[in-house]
């Protein structure tokens, strides 16, 4: 009996809608990734949002050491599980590491168990750091650098470069952490990069780092260390240094303030007074009078207005020399002494003159 089209066409919609989720979540499942960054860390991821429609579970265990534990700081993307985070401490190298990933989704539970993981061989080193250039000779470069992980004999390294003239970058591999450039061009301006990887010694991996921050050198090139050094040193240049300069400036001013206060108190100085009759000596040429502000009627009216006559004083001769002088007579009445002979005795008289 023949079923018609119009009744299969709602019952595949329906079956399409109800078990599509089922299907996808059971055959579609996320692959599980897991790096274990510098050794200090160790994340393992199974999707992004867009991929996954339910929350998953994490467990795993060590064989033959541990029992089952579940992963105890989810990652999450928009409220959705998407990975595991592994603290270094939770973390054991050269033991063979499982996961089992689950989640329910409409009553049934979706069991995702992962391939059996070494976690020496899932370590992903930091990228290199403090590249350097120097000139050996003429024409020979070499270029040198640090790692952040911690067993450097454990890393391979690969350096590569290009001129502002060139197209392609040519890559090398490197053992050790120095590169030698035999043959440079002084007229050509090159850019260096480095990363690194745990090498075949310690590890079984492809892993490799980030490139690291670039170096320059040559003709035109404003730097010859990494950018990641240079950023602190324009800073310091441009902001710090000024700023430094500027605080070390105000502080001595205010020091150089408070010693002169201090010194002033200490010593005070001597006054000098001749500055103060600069003016008397040089504007009014010794004129203290108009140097005072004397008023003129003053200084007129200590001027003398008047004149004095001479008066002539004579010395008069002692008492026993003279004679009196009769009424009447003509005798004249001599000023010398009657005995000449006698010694004159000193008169206490002095010839002199008296104004009247």
């Amino acid at each position: 009996m023949a079923v018609p089209s119009a009744f299969l066409a709602p019952v595949l919609l329906f079956l399409l809608c109800e078990l599509g989720p089922h299907l996808a979540a059971g055959h579609n499942h996320p692959g599980v990734e897991c790096v274990f960054f510098n050794e200090d860390y160790m994340t393992c991821t199974w999707g992004t949002r867009e991929t996954l429609t339910t929350n998953y579970s994490l467990y795993y265990w060590y064989e033959n050491r541990s029992p089952v534990v579940e992963c105890k700081r989810y990652l999450q993307h928009q409220s959705i599980r998407v990975g595991c985070y592994f603290q270094q401490s939770e973390v054991i190298q050269f033991q063979p590491f499982h996961i089992l990933i689950n989640a329910s989704l409409n009553g049934k539970t979706l069991e995702i168990r992962s391939r059996r993981m070494d976690l020496q061989d899932l370590v992903k080193p930091e990228a290199p750091v403090n590249l350097t250039i120097r000139n050996m000779s003429s024409n020979q470069l070499q270029l040198t650098w640090t790692s952040p992980y911690r067993k450097a004999q454990c890393l391979e390294h690969a350096v590569k470069y290009k001129s502002n003239k060139d197209t392609n970058w040519t890559e090398h591999q490197v053992k050790g952490d120095i590169f030698s450039f035999p043959s440079v061009d002084y007229e050509k301006y090159y850019t260096f990069y480095v990363r690194s990887k745990i090498n075949s010694y310690c590890g079984s991996t492809q892993l490799w780092s980030e490139w690291s921050v670039p170096v320059f050198w040559g003709n035109n090139s404003t730097s010859k260390g990494t950018v990641e050094e240079q950023q602190p040193w324009f800073w310091i240049q441009t902001v710090l240094i000024p700023i430094a300069s500027c605080m070390l400036l105000l502080i001595l001013v205010i020091l150089l303030v408070r010693m002169e206060r201090v010194w002033v108190i200490l010593m005070p100085r001597i006054p000098n007074p001749s500055k103060n009759f600069d003016e008397l000596f040089i504007t009014h040429k010794g004129n203290f009078q108009e140097w005072a502000g004397v008023p003129k009627d003053v200084v007129e009216s200590f001027k003398p207005n008047y004149s004095e006559k001479i008066c002539y004083v004579s010395e008069l001769p002692p008492k026993e020399s003279y004679e009196p002088l009769k009424e009447g007579s003509n005798h004249v009445v001599s000023l010398m002494p009657r005995d000449s002979a006698a010694p004159r005795k000193p008169s206490p008289y002095k010839n002199s003159f008296m104004g009247v």
